[in-house]
């Protein structure tokens, strides 16, 4: 299984290439921002499983890279690596499409096991999932309504497809904290919530026909009005 390292300090990058390949995975260390992105378009390329990001580089963020490759159609699971442990900077790394976000110093088996971690929840999601009038598809992190577009943030995106993937049953707020934003730790401790408003407000601008039903103390659930079947 191979990873993108994007690290611009030798040191770290060295670090990250030898442990990630003695945990069994191949390497591949860019060290910048254009390169990481010229590695992920490279005709030939090989299948990235997941890229772990650097946030502070000069020219191009971690911030940037993620953000390409959400715009670009790119659904790999990106782990940002930062020393900026803010609340404000986790928050707007996550919105940019990052998957999760480790705060350095950290310890080594704490990287291994969120990446394996993001591994697995990539290998649960289905590609292309339609309930009710939408079809979303992680591959290219796209919602369609009708064969048309509906804009999605990453972050909104994700939310969507997580609780589509359990259509008609509740989605604990615990899960949505750490399926979408790896665990409430540095996180706005009101994100979940103010992530549904924002999904509901484009749900219905649109008309879906779908609804995002609140089970007070538990999560939430998305139903399809009028009784729309749903499929993966």
């Amino acid at each position: 299984m191979r990873l993108l390292v994007v690290e611009d300090d030798p040191d770290m990058g060295r670090l990250l290439e030898r442990g990630l390949a003695a945990e069994g995975f191949e390497v591949t260390l860019t060290t910048s921002g254009m390169d990481a992105l010229i590695a992920l378009g490279r005709v030939g390329k090989p299948e990235y499983a997941l890229a772990a990001v650097d946030v502070m580089m000069p020219g191009m963020s971690g911030f940037e890279v993620c953000r390409h490759i959400r715009e670009s159609g790119g659904a790999l699971p990106i782990l940002l690596l930062t020393a900026r442990d803010a609340v404000s900077d986790r928050v707007y790394g996550l919105d940019a499409g990052a998957d999760d976000y480790l705060t350095k110093p950290f310890e080594f088996a704490e990287l291994t096991a969120r990446i394996r971690a993001l591994l697995r929840r990539d290998k649960a999601i289905p590609t292309r999932n339609t309930v009710g009038r939408i079809t979303l598809d992680s591959h290219l992190h796209r919602a369609d309504l009708d064969g048309r577009e509906l804009p999605l943030s990453p972050k909104e995106f994700a939310l969507l497809r997580l609780l589509a993937t359990h259509a008609g049953t509740t989605v604990s707020r615990a899960t949505i904290l750490d399926e979408i934003w790896g665990g409430p730790e540095n996180i706005a401790p009101n994100i979940v919530e103010q992530y549904v408003s924002y999904l509901r407000r484009k749900l219905d601008a649109v008309s879906s026909g779908l609804q995002i039903a609140t089970e007070r103390g538990t999560g939430y659930a998305l139903e399809v009005l009028g009784g729309e079947s749903t499929g993966g």
